[in-house]
């Protein structure tokens, strides 16, 4: 069975742009804004504990996944064509 490279690749952008959003959200809430540079921050440029920071995040976490999800889907279909044994 092969990926759908497209399909994939837009899923796992999704799930990781979002990912960030709410998880921001959830810090900010919990503990409140920081503007201190975080691992993410050092990551993803102009990225902070904070509202507009949560956007930023958005969008960087939205191409970081769909790169990453593409490159995995076109691995997996690579490896799978060449184990796929013949009917």
């Amino acid at each position: 069975m092969k990926l759908n490279v497209k399909a994939f690749a837009l899923t796992a952008g999704l799930f990781w742009g979002v990912g960030i959003f709410l998880l921001t959200w959830w810090i900010i809430f919990t503990t409140g804004p920081s503007y201190d540079l975080t691992f993410l921050g050092r990551m993803y440029l102009g990225y902070r504990m904070t509202p507009p920071g949560s956007v930023i995040g958005l969008v960087w976490g939205f191409l970081d996944g769909v790169i990453s999800g593409g490159i995995f889907a076109l691995l997996y279909n690579f490896i799978a064509g060449k184990t796929a044994s013949p009917a």
